[in-house]
């Protein structure tokens, strides 16, 4: 068991009440508070000292070696190895030690009589409700090699779209740190130096405005620059506090949502997420109900979670899931044009996979005009920062000479 902190509203009186519940998952916790009355706010995974390993390496288990340990252990299922040898297999091969430890803690649960979905579920910041849930229905469908394999493709899949986003950042990434180090370098080495020559020179004009104003920085740089690193530094750590609020992740969301050009990547990879993980739970045999909520939480983007949400209810009311999210503008039109002819045709597992492929190729695309977009972008700025150095250094000495001044 699992020691959770909860916040939650008690249904009779309204009053907010937080306290600690142990259960197995936070599934498990939700339902036991359910169960009690109560409408959990927020349930959050406490340490427990040495029992608990994921509090202390949660951050050391990557994608790569979920995906490998699916992998390895659906082979070894199918080939008919019994659960717990499977097990002890793949903990065996696997180089992460966090991942061991954990495969271990599985392991003393199932041979204690637990499912392996039970199992999985007691560490929920390595496998997600997604991953315990496909499990769960495969254990019960006798299938659990092929949900296994599902899990790998699906982790694959999210794995790759992801690495393609960030590496389309890696180039303007480094373009804007090396200028900012230029920048940096001629505030605080060159512009001095412009000055004392120029007061060297005499000539008692004035200096360009443009000069003027990077001196003026550049002095604000020397001789406060810790008063510099202060504010950078409190302001990133507000920025950051704020981001993590439910108010600024709705404002960063909606920003992705909605600003060219960024809004068509983001919205294009939202809906891929969406199909692909609704393809694999719906191949698993996950009730739609219940792939609807799974899936909600796996989005990543609160106002395409509240349309879920919606969506949910409205299915639960006896609508159909196209009809459901037809008019919702945080939809693409396509998909649930798909989801249609899907339920028309009793296909909808296969319309929603080729959704999904439809996207995540739309994605590539996006990703590449971005690029082609940036790189130019990216030139004319370093073009007028250039420019902005050059003319500060040059018109002084321009300056000088006119006046007839030796340099």
């Amino acid at each position: 068991m699992l020691t959770y902190k909860y916040t939650a509203r008690d249904a009779a009186t309204g009053k907010k009440i937080t306290a600690e519940v142990q259960a197995a998952s936070e599934q498990a916790a939700a339902k036991l508070l359910r169960d009690q009355g109560l409408s959990p706010i927020e349930i959050t995974p406490l340490s427990s000292g040495g029992s608990n390993p994921i509090s202390r390496f949660k951050n050391r288990i990557k994608i790569k070696d979920k995906i490998l340990f699916s992998r390895q252990l659906s082979t070894l299922i199918n080939a008919g190895l019994p659960l717990v040898q499977s097990l002890r297999t793949v903990g065996g091969q696997t180089q992460n030690k966090a991942l061991k430890i954990v495969i271990q803690d599985v392991i003393t649960d199932v041979e204690s009589g637990s499912a392996l979905s039970v199992a999985l579920g007691k560490h929920p910041t390595v496998f997600n409700e997604i991953y315990i849930s496909l499990i769960a229905a495969g254990e019960a469908s006798g299938t659990l090699d092929k949900s296994l394999e599902r899990l790998a493709n699906q982790q694959e899949k999210d794995a790759e779209i992801l690495s393609k986003v960030k590496g389309a950042m890696v180039y303007p990434v480094i373009v804007l740190v090396v200028m900012g180090l230029v920048i940096g370098f001629m505030l605080i080495k060159v512009m001095p130096q412009v000055e004392q020559l120029y007061e060297g020179m005499g000539g008692g004009a004035q200096l360009p405005i443009v000069t003027r104003i990077l001196l003026s920085v550049s002095d604000l740089l020397i001789k406060f620059w810790y008063v510099v690193l202060i504010a950078m530094g409190l302001m990133a750590f507000f920025v950051s506090r704020w981001a993590r609020t439910f108010g600024g992740k709705r404002y960063i969301d909606r920003f992705k949502m909605r600003t060219p050009p960024l809004s068509s990547l983001f919205m294009k990879m939202y809906m891929a997420r969406f199909a692909r993980t609704g393809t694999t739970l719906v191949a698993s045999g996950v009730p739609l109900i219940q792939v609807l909520e799974i899936t909600s939480k796996s989005i990543n983007n609160v106002h395409l979670e509240d349309s879920i949400k919606r969506a949910t209810e409205k299915v639960k009311g006896g609508k159909a899931l196209s009809e459901s999210i037809v008019n919702d503008p945080n939809f693409l039109p396509l998909v649930p044009d798909m989801l249609r002819i899907g339920e028309q045709s009793g296909s909808i597992e296969q319309m929603m996979e080729k959704t999904a492929d439809y996207y995540e190729k739309e994605v590539d695309n996006e990703i590449k005009a971005i690029s082609t977009i940036i790189e130019p972008m990216l030139m004319v700025l370093l073009g007028i920062v250039a420019f902005v150095i050059v003319a500060a250094v040059l018109l002084p000495i321009y300056s000088l000479a006119g006046q007839g001044i030796s340099v």
